[in-house]
């Protein structure tokens, strides 16, 4: 069984920055990608960036590229998110995941294991 714990969340202004954290339980946090997703209300839950086993491949949508960056520290057991120049539309609901792939997808349903979420409130 994985746990999956998300802070860092809060309220900034827009331009600022967060950097997200999700520490993770159990043995096999290395052996798979990770993702992280948002959901704001009323809309479904979307991929923001995704990371392989190793750390060394990265995938961004397209709307925080250049912005947001995923990182792991496997012997932290630990995925990050730097967010920078933040926009109050990047307020939602953040949540970390873990795939069932050793590749990144950016597939809800490929992804078993998944945080409570944080919040992240960008004012304008």
């Amino acid at each position: 069984q994985v746990q999956l714990v998300e802070s860092g969340g809060g309220l900034v202004q827009a331009g600022g920055s967060l950097r997200l954290s999700c520490a993770a339980s159990g043995r096999t946090f290395s052996s798979y990608a990770m993702g992280w997703f948002r959901q704001a209300p009323g809309k479904e839950r979307e991929f923001v960036a995704g990371i392989t086993w190793s750390g060394d491949s990265t995938s961004y949508a397209d709307s925080v590229k250049g912005r947001f960056t995923i990182s792991r520290d496997n012997a932290k057991n630990t995925v990050y998110l730097q967010m920078n120049s933040l926009k109050p539309e990047d307020t939602a609901v953040y949540y970390c995941a873990q795939s069932t792939r050793v590749l990144v997808t950016p597939t809800p349903l490929r992804y078993n294991y998944w945080g409570q979420g944080t919040q992240v409130t960008v004012s304008s």
